[in-house]
C-alpha cells in the first residue's frame, strides 16, 4: 500500500497535465506487453517495422517489461500541456548523480550489458538517452500524437467536471480502482512501494497515460512531485478504425463532408485537426461545424487558446443508424 498524506498546501497544488514524453517512454513498455489482440494492438502492429534498431535496445535496457523505470525519464510537466521537446529537455538537465543512482538501481533490478557504461558517463548517457527517445517518437508516436491527445483532453475535461461537481472525494472515487482518498490521504493499492516519504507540499500531479495499460496505474514519489499516471477514460476507442459514410443514409442527409465530420469526432478535435484530417480548409470546415452545432450534431468546449468539437449523443445515434445491416 502506498499512501501519500496532504496538507493544506497540497490540496491547493493538486493538478492534472498530460505528457508526450511520457507516452513515449510508456509506450516502450507496452511493446513488450501488449498483442496484435490487445488495446494497443493496432499501433503495434503500424510501428513495429518502423521501430527496430539501436534506438529501440538502449530504451529498452532503460525500461524494461516490468519493474523499475528510472524516474528521471518521466519529468514532471510543468504545466496543464505540454511539448514533446520541454519534456526531452528536462531530461537532458538531469542532474548526474540522479542518473547514476537511478541507472544504478536499475541495474541492480534488472542487469544489462549495456548499463554499466551509463552509469559510468552520465553526461553521454543523457546524450544518448535523449537522441534514442527523439527518434523513437518520431517513428512510433508522433504520427498519431494528435489522436492521443484528444483522448487526453477528453480525459482532463472529465476529471475537472468531476471535481467541480463533487470535490476530491468524487474525483479519486473515479480516478481508478485502486485509488482512494480519505481525511487527508490518498491510498494507492499497489503491490510495491516507493523510496522515501512524499515532502509535503508538493501538490499531487495526476497524468492521464495511454500506454500506462495494461499495467493500469504508476506511482511516483520522493525526491520528486507524488505523480500518479493512470489509464484516461475511452482507452478502448483510440486504436478503432473510422466508420465509413461515403455511401451511407447520413451522407445522403447532410452531405459527404458533414458525414465525414460526424464520423470522425469520436475524439474531441480542434479546426486545425479536424482540417488536416479531412484535407479541407478550415474556413470551409467552419462553416459545417457551425451547421452541425446548432442542429445538436457536434458540441464544442474552449480548451486553452483551441476550441474542441466532439460528436454529441444524437450525432453517435445518426452515425450508428447510417450503418449498413450486413
Amino acid at each position: 500500500m502506498i499512501t501519500i498524506r496532504l496538507n493544506t498546501d497540497d490540496v491547493g497544488r493538486i493538478r492534472f497535465a498530460l505528457s508526450p514524453v511520457w507516452e513515449a517512454v510508456t509506450s516502450v513498455r507496452a511493446l513488450s506487453n501488449n498483442t496484435a489482440r490487445s488495446v494497443h494492438g493496432p499501433w503495434l502492429q503500424k510501428v513495429r517495422p518502423a521501430i527496430d534498431g539501436p534506438d529501440l535496445t538502449l530504451l529498452k535496457a532503460l525500461i524494461p517489461p516490468v519493474g523499475y523505470i528510472p524516474d528521471f525519464l518521466t519529468p514532471a510537466p510543468p504545466r496543464r500541456s505540454t511539448s514533446f521537446e520541454s519534456g526531452l529537455a528536462a531530461i537532458a538537465a538531469t542532474p548526474h548523480h540522479l542518473v547514476v543512482d537511478e541507472i544504478g538501481r536499475l541495474h541492480e533490478e534488472n542487469p544489462n550489458p549495456l548499463l554499466p557504461d551509463l552509469i559510468a558517463h552520465p553526461a553521454k548517457a543523457l546524450d544518448l538517452i535523449t537522441s534514442a527517445l527523439e527518434s523513437y517518437w518520431r517513428r512510433a508516436i508522433e504520427p498519431d500524437w494528435r489522436r492521443m491527445r484528444s483522448l487526453l483532453q477528453e480525459d482532463l475535461a472529465f476529471r475537472l467536471d468531476e471535481l467541480a461537481a463533487g470535490g476530491l472525494e468524487r474525483l479519486f472515487r473515479n480516478l481508478h480502482p485502486s485509488v482512494r482518498f480519505t481525511g487527508d490521504l490518498i491510498e494507492i493499492n499497489r503491490p510495491f512501494c516507493c523510496d522515501g516519504e512524499p515532502m509535503a507540499g508538493q501538490g499531487v500531479l495526476l497524468v492521464p497515460c495511454v500506454f500506462t495499460w495494461p499495467a493500469g496505474l504508476a506511482v511516483t514519489a520522493a525526491p520528486y512531485v507524488p505523480t500518479i499516471t493512470y489509464p484516461p477514460r475511452g482507452l478502448g476507442r483510440l486504436w478503432e478504425d473510422r466508420q465509413d459514410t461515403t455511401d451511407s443514409p447520413l451522407a445522403d442527409l447532410v452531405g459527404r463532408t458533414r458525414a465525414a465530420i460526424v464520423s470522425h469526432l469520436d475524439l474531441p478535435m480542434s479546426t486545425t485537426h479536424l482540417a488536416h484530417q479531412l484535407g479541407v480548409s478550415a474556413p470551409t470546415l467552419s462553416v459545417h461545424l457551425s451547421i452541425l452545432r446548432n442542429a445538436g450534431v457536434v458540441a464544442s468546449r474552449r480548451d486553452g487558446r483551441a476550441v474542441l468539437y466532439r460528436r454529441t449523443s444524437l450525432g453517435s445515434q445518426l452515425l450508428t443508424a447510417s450503418t449498413p445491416l450486413v
